[in-house]
């Protein structure tokens, strides 16, 4: 009976598989996304997913010192660092060092991506299924990736020369002629708007 047994083995030992999973996460941490087979990121999912969440938790404890010492008047950047250091986010830090055990890697979470999930209360990471299997020995391949919300602010283009809307064009005799379209476009609407309403 497998009772309580949810490791999925990979057929590899056990420091084979840590080590493997702990060198996938940097790999996701420095590029974002990387494509494996599908059992492999279902392993590396919780792996990444705790690592997050200590790297949240230090950017927390942070924010809670960092309110406290302003809150008794202490503003000097380095008093503030080394109250950090003694009661702050570095056991966090050395947790996630233990855990994937490349410093730049962590240093890269706790800095650019921890911050972007900092309202994301779990579910930092997607698994997206390939729509091909691999070559060799036709295993599901998938994506991992963070999940990070992209909603940019809405652009000041009129809707008829979104970019979105455009070709992306080929040459620069194109991308000249794509731009002086927007700016007659735009010239146009301009006096239309600006009218005085007739009698």
């Amino acid at each position: 009976m497998r009772h309580l047994k949810r490791t999925a083995k990979l057929g590899r030992t056990g420091s084979h598989r840590n080590a493997m999973l702990a060198n996938m996460v940097c790999s996701l941490i420095k590029h974002k996304r990387i494509t494996t087979t599908l059992a492999k990121a279902k392993a590396l999912r919780p792996v990444a997913e705790k690592v997050m969440t200590l790297a949240r938790k230090s950017l927390a404890r942070e924010a809670l010192i960092r309110e406290a010492l302003s809150k008794e008047g202490i503003t000097d950047e380095k008093i503030i660092r080394k109250e950090m250091g003694k009661r702050g986010g570095l056991h966090y830090r050395r947790l996630a060092v233990a855990d994937i055990k490349q410093e730049d890697a962590v240093a890269k979470l706790f800095k650019e991506l921890a911050p972007v999930q900092k309202e994301r209360a779990g579910g930092y990471t997607r698994i997206i299924h390939a729509a091909k299997q691999r070559r060799g020995d036709a295993s599901r391949m998938a994506i991992i990736e963070w999940v990070e919300d992209t909603v940019e602010a809405a652009t000041t283009e009129t809707p008829a020369v979104a970019k979105a809307d455009l070709p992306a064009p080929a040459t620069v005799a194109e991308v000249k002629a794509e731009e002086a379209k927007a700016e007659e476009v735009k010239t146009e609407e301009k006096p239309a708007e600006n009218e005085a309403p007739k009698a």
